[in-house]
């Protein structure tokens, strides 16, 4: 029996409960978790703005130990520390072949399948995206296991997983900030924090923060902010007014609410370039008018999973962290136990705070 953190339904309360793993079979790993992110993908999941079969253990931002491996599983073995992949790619289907593997038609396949049982009364499981990592372990897909990168404690590199992962490609895959471009970046929370860094580490002359929360200043301006804006009605104004009232080349919206995707619209300079990351619900309805679309020439995009491929991203973070240009301590405000993760959705509904990390 391992303990877990249980979604017994949309809407419904996490449960911290014993859950039966089975052995690995070919092509599985099991893992022993260091070390687990609270994403806001992960209370999106219990709120039903995204949904995957329930019940389910949550969490998808991971990184442990291989306690033992199934049959045909040889690029990793027990002992080896892992970083979890929940979004692994199939390689064949048509987003596959053209290279675009974050955008993979099967990459949530997995989280229809029974991945464990509650030891209480033998409920079948499913893995919430993939990996289940809010357990003390967990059984998943060789191809969601990344050997971890050496000299990374793996306690920090469970941040590489998604939030870093996201951040870090919405920057340089997704909006492609070139040296002396000016960003902003709405939304500090895990992924804004890393999208900062990520914009410090491409060369951006002026880096504006956006957040609702004045607390959370310190850790922009620590990220790499060069400049820190309460969000408001004039945010888009204040932005201008920083950029000799031109806008940003490029706005990064990592909030998923359509107040926050027309601000970061309004704050790009005529042919710059929108990226939101942010995951909104359906009811988060944003126009715009043919004739502003025409006359500033701006670019919006979405961005799922930084436009990552984590396989090739991995290394070059890594390098990234053992340089010092890439401080994965600073993305995480609260450590905690699988029991803090409910009062963690609530520190991150009320907008404080950056990452909370679960540590083993």
């Amino acid at each position: 029996m391992v303990r877990a953190a249980v979604l017994p339904a949309v809407g419904a309360p996490l449960e911290i409960t014993g859950i039966e793993l089975p052995q690995p079979g070919p092509g599985r790993v099991r893992v022993r978790l260091a070390a687990a992110g609270v994403c806001h993908s992960d209370l999106s999941l219990t709120n039903g703005t995204m949904r995957v079969p329930v019940p389910a253990v949550l969490g998808h931002e991971g990184a442990g130990t291989v306690v033992s491996v199934g049959e045909g599983v040889t690029h990793v073995a027990p002992g080896d520390g892992v970083v979890l992949n929940w979004a692994p790619s199939c390689g064949s289907c048509p987003a596959c072949e053209r290279g675009e593997v974050w955008l993979c038609a099967n990459a949530l396949t997995g989280s229809g399948d029974v991945h464990a049982r509650r030891t209480d009364d033998g409920t079948d499981l499913h893995p919430g995206l993939n990996v289940a990592a809010f357990a003390e372990e967990t059984v998943v897909a060789a191809s969601c296991v990344l050997p971890a990168p050496e000299g990374v404690p793996l306690t920090d590199a469970a941040l590489l997983g998604c939030a870093v992962l996201t951040g870090y490609g919405a920057v340089h895959h997704a909006a492609r900030v070139r040296p002396g471009e000016t960003v902003a970046v709405f939304g500090v929370g895990g992924v804004g924090l890393a999208a900062l860094q990520a914009a410090r580490i491409a060369g951006a002359e002026r880096i504006v923060a956006v957040d609702l929360s004045p607390a959370k200043e310190e850790l922009a301006r620590r990220a790499g902010a060069t400049d820190y804006l309460l969000a408001s009605d004039t945010t888009p104004r204040e932005i201008r007014a920083l950029t000799d009232k031109q806008g940003v080349d490029v706005a990064v919206e990592c909030v998923g609410r359509a107040v926050t995707i027309r601000a970061a619209w309004d704050a790009t300079r005529r042919g710059g370039r929108t990226t939101v990351v942010g995951i909104g619900g359906k009811d988060q309805q944003v126009t715009f008018n043919a004739l502003e679309i025409f006359h500033w020439g701006r670019t919006l995009s979405g961005c799922v999973y930084g436009n990552t491929n984590p396989a090739e991203d991995l290394p070059v973070l890594a390098e990234h962290v053992r340089s010092g240009r890439l401080d994965l301590g600073t993305l995480v405000t609260e450590r905690i136990a699988l029991e803090g993760i409910p009062a963690a959705f609530d520190t991150m509904l009320a907008g404080r705070g950056g990452r909370a990390l679960v540590v083993f």
